[in-house]
């Protein structure tokens, strides 16, 4: 088994100030047409691109295409992407960003043991594609002979507990649901090579595809590596990984916290699987000493225990050695590299071209030693200011919820009451950690890239067991402050917003305020709102799993996430393939509420700096410019193999239906555009949904 890290599946399952300082007399001259603060946007000459617009369109029939029309039409996707769009340009300026202090380091001669050369060394072992390929396979050799030489139950239980594979289950650690003050270990379905389950059982023509060419991959690894008989091989692992997709949890039912809380001792989770060997497993990951496990997918955990003891112990171990060559695929030669790209760039994602060496390295350092480079990316790229400006966002935002919580006409007092205790114990992160990793225990040389992989993934892993027997540290981030991405922690009610996020055209200091309220504010309100999403909502001010809702609160609440739900499984941004208003919920109602409290938050600014009134700039109004700020940085385009994985196990809509989906639930957006009954984006009053 791979010890997954997946703390972060678990928790998913599981009067303001302006922003730019703006006053009256500043307001006055937008409008005759200077810009805000002392520099102009970035992005337009205010903060939206307004030549990307397609004006023939109506905002009415898809704002989508009025907001970004002309660049859906003129842009094409970067060959070695799969999708691209505002969040991948920005990805793209960050990782030349940390390029840039990458290479820096690796010239350096630096210190044995320093981060620099840590950083340095893994980033040559990367670069130096000829000495992986003089190497072939000999890295794998003693990987290969431990698995093949399997030959007792003990061994085999050990191996399922291997870091650096996969077997049908995987764990991690994560803080306790029920007491969030202390940490517990987390079981949960692992072990496909696919995506997900669809893509074994889904009879559809171009599924059928995918299994074929999967066929053909897992062949040539086992080609690859030198194995005998690699077709029968293949089938045989293909068979087991079927079987196994058979007993999955859908991706909707994996994400239902009040399904997959699950907690058992020891013995019941010996109970529940018992083919499995918990005492041997558990003493190889380290997790003898924990009483308490919270088991996700039960049956699925039940069921593949017992495929895996009706399974020839000569499959096993292929199916073992194939799952720790293909995680380690990109660690070897070119030609291991060029077949996983084939496979899961190329027909998994319709990506054209692999992307550049150099490129990828900065992503295995942004993952294994993030925080290495973080502390860099932070002094050049994120000025104090910047961190200052967002507190005071986050206070507004959370400020408007407030008030919009105690204004709520669905919610009765009781529920109301604890929905207001619960927002008062948010703990907002911006920008990056105050204590950053120690790294001090790992070893990296410029030797052998693999054994630089595994050393990151064992000291990962150690990083966690250490958490194990003490209180829960609150002070850890989930990623490294370069990463473009945001997240809520039901577990610990905490909101985070990494550096890399904080850019145009989210965040740009000089952009009108209207447009960092459509853009970035809104973001915060959707993290902000996934603590009362319909699963963020389970939990309580402390983050545990508790039900502070009435009777009464939680079915209106249900009510009006079915009319939501019901909006989304309408959506077929691919023939015969519907969007999954269940499984994309969460997402949603962060997305609705996000949008409105953003829109609060943004005119209790113009009640505060201005009097009350947006000055118009290029024509347009302060709320058009909230709306099209908003459209903005959602906008991009997929390949359809991609936008196909993505519906099918992807929590976030797709970005049309970020977009048009969550402005017709908004009021104010008709108002700004006149959109009326005769376009086709067009709810009734009745129709529309407002939750938070």
């Amino acid at each position: 088994m791979k010890l997954k890290l997946i703390c972060s599946v678990a928790a998913a399952a599981l009067a303001a100030c302006a922003m730019s300082a703006c006053s009256q007399q500043e307001a006055s001259q937008t409008e005759q047409g200077a810009q805000p603060g002392s520099q102009s946007a970035q992005l337009g000459d205010w903060g939206v691109e307004l030549d990307q617009r397609d004006t023939s369109v109506e905002p009415g029939d898809d704002f989508n295409a009025y907001a970004n029309g002309t660049w859906l039409k003129e842009t094409e996707i970067p060959g070695d992407l799969a999708r691209y769009g505002m969040f991948d340009q920005l990805r793209l300026d960050a990782e030349a960003d940390i390029r840039a202090i990458v290479e820096e380091l690796a010239d350096k001669n630096s210190e044995q043991g320093s981060l620099e050369q840590k950083v340095g060394d893994f980033y040559a072992s990367w670069m130096n594609v000829d000495r992986l390929d003089e190497l072939g396979t000999v890295p794998l050799q003693s990987h290969l002979d431990a698995i093949y030489g399997i030959d007792t139950d003990e061994a085999l239980m050990q191996a399922y507990a291997s870091l650096h594979g996969d077997a049908p289950f995987g764990v991690g650690i994560i803080p306790d649901p029920a007491d969030t003050t202390k940490y517990i270990a987390f079981v949960g379905q692992s072990g496909l090579g696919m995506p997900d389950r669809d893509y074994y059982l889904n009879e559809e023509d171009r599924f059928v595809e995918y299994r074929e060419a999967y066929d053909d991959y897992v062949t040539s690894v086992f080609t690859l590596a030198g194995l005998d008989n690699p077709a029968d091989r293949a089938d045989a692992v293909i068979a087991l990984e079927t079987e196994l997709a058979s007993v999955h949890w859908s991706q909707q039912d994996s994400r239902d916290i009040q399904k997959i809380y699950n907690p058992m001792s020891q013995e019941q989770l010996s109970a529940l699987a018992p083919e499995f060997d918990w005492p041997i497993i558990l003493s190889e990951a380290g997790l003898s000493d924990v009483p308490t496990f919270v088991v996700a997918q039960t049956t699925a955990i039940d069921r593949a225990a017992e495929i895996f003891a009706n399974t020839g112990l000569d499959t096993i171990k292929d199916y073992l050695a194939f799952h720790f060559i293909n995680a380690q695929t990109q660690n070897l030669s070119t030609d291991f590299d060029d077949a996983s790209f084939e496979f899961f760039g190329k027909t998994l994602q319709g990506t054209e071209e692999k992307r550049e060496r150099w490129k990828r390295g900065v992503q295995q350092i942004n993952a294994g030693l993030g925080e290495a480079v973080g502390q860099i990316y932070v002094e050049r790229h994120f000025p104090p200011s910047y961190k200052a400006e967002m507190e005071q966002l986050v206070s507004n935002l959370t400020s408007a919820l407030e008030v919009r919580l105690q204004e709520n006409e669905w919610m009765d007092d009781e529920t109301r009451e604890q929905a207001l205790l619960k927002l008062s114990t948010f703990e907002p992160r911006i920008g990056y950690t105050e204590i950053w990793t120690d790294y001090s225990p790992l070893e990296i040389s410029k030797d052998s890239l693999l054994e630089n992989a595994l050393a990151i993934t064992a000291f990962q892993w150690q990083e966690q067991l250490n958490r194990l027997g003490g209180p829960v540290d609150r002070e850890i981030w989930p990623y490294p402050p370069q990463t473009v991405n945001a997240s809520y922690n039901p577990l610990l009610n905490q909101i985070t917003f990494p550096a890399g996020i904080l850019q145009p055209p989210f965040f740009d200091p000089y952009a009108d305020p209207a447009v960092n309220y459509g853009a970035i504010g809104a973001v915060i309100g959707h993290e902000i709102g996934h603590g009362f999403d319909d699963q963020g909502r389970r939990f309580d001010e402390l983050g545990r799993i508790r039900d502070w809702w009435t009777d009464t609160a939680n079915n209106r609440f249900q009510e009006r996430a079915d009319k939501l739900g019901a909006q989304y499984d309408s959506y077929e941004p691919i023939e015969g393939l519907n969007v999954n208003g269940t499984l994309t919920m969460g997402e949603n109602i962060g997305d609705l509420g996000g949008l409105q409290m953003g829109y609060a938050a943004y005119h209790r600014y113009l009640d505060e700096c201005c009097g009350g009134e947006a000055p118009v700039i290029d024509g347009l109004t302060g709320d058009q410019r909230f709306f099209l700020g908003w459209a903005q940085i959602w906008r991009a385009k997929m390949r359809e193999d991609e936008l196909r994985r993505r519906v099918l196990t992807d929590p976030h809509s797709p970005p049309q239906y970020r977009i048009n989906g969550i402005v017709r639930n908004h009021d104010a957006w008709y108002e700004a555009f006149g959109v009326t009954e005769d376009d086709a984006l067009y709810l009734p009053p009745e129709e529309r949904v407002g939750i938070w």
